[in-house]
This record gives structure tokens, sequence and C-alpha cells, in this order.
């Protein structure tokens, strides 16, 4: 046997003795049918812990104080945001059980080999910004356990020392793969869900109801603005959502995974947006305040509190563990050629350093997360108009074309780009980013049509991309080359 084929043969042996012990060591290439074991059921506890967030009680609050709504209205835009932006969630999850690889290595399929590299840039630069508030919310967390606890007053050291310790957790299972992160959820799902309803039954019996029934009602344009903002967080999993369905067979239901998406984050959204409305009428200021955690300090009692935000912290945990895994399989997509593991190292170390100013430097928390959400929403929705539009005329995937970043990929295409897919992806992005205004950035149709009035930029970017890239002439689909294993079924 020659070294190459010994040292080949040694590679192979770690790996499968790594994936023994619950250690995921596959990056983007496409699963082979006799791994792809999982069911839509267990999708479940996965999109239940990725909305395990006490940045959803901020919202709420903030539907209430900042947006005026009131109980009636903040009930219909929890209902409604989760079912919009996780059904298109659910929806793209489908490529990943036809195509058996992540999100962003499908997505070859759609802009070719380096047209890809454009919205991929972009959705990773995105997901820094996506990590780095939920590392800052965990860190705010442990925080106000200590202060609960001990009395320990924060102070810089103290800031950096939480915000380290936050990240490292989330790279150690991150790292792990699907199966740690399944094993996690499933736990965490269960004990979010009781302290969640104990929370509930402590604020139904000492909230004053009188107080909340009586807000006034808030505007129309207030309503979908909440919603959009709402649904912008579930909107940022959309590219990623196959990297949770590519272990799912090519026979899986495709309404059972749209089902068991939306019903998942629908599970946690509602009530959690429904505490912090409620909850606003007692503490005005959580959503202006530059700390979104220490209030459920003030409004709940120790023995509740600290459970319940160490549940939460678990939560958020998971929620940058699942970022940060989808986080690196794009690092993989743009041409980091590191096992996933490295790629995810990558954005840990980000996260780690944004994490740190925005604690140490930013007056409003709430107000910074708000306008990134604005941003977020924009930056995830083009690809998602030109991705969603090509599932309807793409039943399968080449494996073999999919990691081959050569000009004899079948996703090679004009010089590496589909140009229909790329032209429409740019201008959805510059429409959506015309009509959206935050704190940091105005566009400058933004104002005095419906479109900006009521904060849907979003929409008008999954709008354009997706009928552009609908009426735009597409390369042709190259079949597999002879000898390259043929394209996974539907």
């Amino acid at each position: 046997m020659s070294t190459t084929a010994h040292h080949a043969g040694a590679l192979e042996h770690l790996e499968q003795s790594l994936e023994h012990h619950g250690l995921e060591t596959r990056g983007i290439e496409p699963v082979p049918d006799s791994e792809r074991t999982g069911t839509p059921r267990g999708l479940l506890p996965t999109w239940i812990a990725a909305n395990i967030t006490v940045l959803l009680v901020t919202v709420g609050a903030s539907l209430a104080v900042s947006f005026g709504l009131n109980f009636w209205q903040s009930l219909a835009v929890g209902i409604a945001a989760p079912i919009v932006s996780y059904g298109l969630v659910g929806t793209i999850g489908i490529a990943g059980k036809r195509g058996g690889a992540p999100g962003m290595a499908l997505s070859r399929a759609v802009f070719g080999q380096r047209g890809n590299l454009l919205p991929g840039a972009v959705i990773w630069v995105a997901r820094w910004g996506w990590e780095t508030i939920n590392a800052v919310t965990g860190a705010y967390a442990l925080l106000t356990v200590l202060d609960i606890l001990f009395g320990i007053r924060r102070n810089t050291a103290l800031v950096v020392v939480t915000l380290v310790l936050f990240v490292i957790a989330t790279f150690a299972i991150s790292g792990m793969g699907i199966r740690a992160l399944r094993y996690c959820n499933r736990w965490a799902s269960r004990l979010f869900g009781a302290f969640s309803l104990l929370v509930l039954g402590r604020l139904i019996a000492t909230t004053d109801w009188g107080r909340v029934f009586g807000q006034p009602a808030g505007s129309a344009a207030a309503m979908v603005t909440g919603a959009g903002l709402i649904a912008a967080g579930g909107m940022s999993w959309a590219p990623t959502a196959p990297d949770f369905t590519r272990y799912l067979p090519g026979t899986a239901s495709s309404a059972a995974i749209v089902r068991n998406t939306v019903g998942g984050a629908g599970i946690v959204v509602l009530p959690l947006v429904l505490v912090g409305a409620v909850t606003a009428s007692a503490a005005p200021a959580l959503a202006a305040s530059a700390d979104p955690v220490s209030f459920l300090g003030e409004i709940l009692p120790r023995w509740l509190s600290v459970p319940y935000l160490l549940v939460a912290l678990v939560g958020m945990l998971l929620i940058n563990a699942m970022s940060m895994y989808s986080a690196g399989f794009t690092a993989q997509t743009l041409g980091f050629r590191i096992p996933r593991p490295w790629a995810v190292a990558v954005n840990a170390v980000i996260s780690l350093a944004l994490g740190a100013v925005l604690m140490l430097a930013a007056t409003s928390f709430t107000a910074s997360f708000i306008a990134f959400l604005a941003l977020l929403a924009v930056a995830f929705s083009a690809w998602v108009g030109v991705f969603g539009v090509d599932m309807l005329r793409r039943r399968e995937y080449d494996a073999a074309a999919l990691v081959d970043t050569s000009h004899t990929s079948a996703y090679w295409y004009r010089a590496g780009f589909s140009p229909a897919a790329v032209a429409a992806w740019s201008l959805g992005l510059a429409a959506g980013l015309l009509f959206t205004t935050c704190e940091w950035f105005t566009g400058p149709l933004a104002a005095n049509n419906p479109v900006g009035r009521y904060g849907l930029g979003w929409v008008a970017t999954i709008t354009v991309s997706g009928l552009l890239y609908a009426v735009l002439p597409k390369p042709a689909v190259v079949p597999a080359a002879a000898g390259k294993p043929a394209p996974l079924a539907v």
C-alpha cells in the first residue's frame, strides 16, 4: 500500500470513529442516502430551540411601547410573523432533502460556482451580526444571574469574561456537529417549555389586566412593521434551513417539513412576544434599555427568574451554535479550505470582537437590535427570492457538480456565474435597501409610499429578486458527465 493510500485510509478510519462518537466530520459534500435517516418530526425541537431567546420578549415589549400596539394587535402579530417567516424557512428546507447538502452549497446550482460567492459573502457577514447579538444577550443573561444570586455588579472585565465564556461554549457545541445540536435542542425545548409555563402563570396572576386591555390600538402600519421585525429573525434562518434537513431521505414529506418548522417556531414565538407586550405595561423602560435581560430579574421572583434565565441562556447558546454550525458551511463554500470546526472558529472570534464593542459602547441595545433586524431581513430576502423561485423548476441537484468548483462543473455556467441569478439577486437587494429605514440607514424611497411606511423593504426584495429571476433567461442545466455520480433523487 502506498503512503498516500495509507494516509487516506487512516483519515477515513478517524472520521468514522468521530462520527461513531457523535462528532460530525462531514462538510459541504452531499450526505449519502445511507446516512439520511432523519424524520421531519425531528425538526420540531430544532426550531423550538432556534427561538429560545429573551430577545423575543424585548421585541414584544417594543410592540407595546415603541409601536403602540395593544394586546390583541400584539397577539395577531405574534401569530402572523412566524407563519410567514418560518413558512418560507420550511419551504427552503425542502431543498435539503432533495439535494442532501447545506443551503449555501445547493446555492451553487442556482448562482454558479463563482456567482454564489456574492450572496454567500453577504450572508456570512450578516451571520456575524446575528451571532454577535445572540452572544451579547447570552452574556447579559449570565451577568443578570450573577447579580441576582451574588450581588456582583458588572464591570468591563466581567463583561468581557462572560462574553468569552458564552462564545467558547457556543463553539464547543457547534463544533461537535448535528448530533450534539439535536440532543441539546430536545432537552432545551423541554426545560424552556416547563419554565415558560411557570412564567406565564406568574404573569397571569400578577398583571394588571385592566391596564393591559385598556391600552388603545396602534396603527395598521405599526402592526405590519412589527410583524416584519419579528419575521426578520425567522428569515435569517432561510439559507441555512437545508443544513438541518439534509439528513432527511428524499421520500420525506415536504408538507411535514414545513409544518414542523412553522409549528416549532410558533410554539415559542407567540408566548414570548406576548410576555414582552404584557410586561411592558409594568416596565415600559424595557424597550429602551441598554440591557435586554435584567428586567426579568426585576419582574420575577428569584426562585423563578434565575432558572428561567439559565434555561434561556442555554437556548441562546443553541441558537448561536446552530448559526455558527451553518456559518462554517458558508465559509467553506466561499473557498476556505479548512475543516468545518475551524471554519466555525472564524465566526466565533468575530462575534467575540463585535460583541465586546456592542456591550461596552452601545447606549441602547434594543434600538441597535431593531436596526440590525431591518437590514438583516433585506440581506437574506434577496437570496430567498432567487433560490425559492429556482426550487419551482429544479427537482434534483447534481451531487458531483456541487463540490466541483472547476470549469468542468455542471454549475459553472458562464465563467462561473449564472447571469440571471446574480442580476436578480443584485437588483432585488438594491430595491429592498431603497425602501428600508432604520437607525443606521435610510433609503431614498423609505417615505411617502406604503412599502417604506409599512417597513416592507424585505417584501420588496423578495418580490423583485423572485420576479426578475423567473423572467430572465437562465443558463441550461448541464447533465452530469459520464462517470460522475448520478444526481440525488427528489
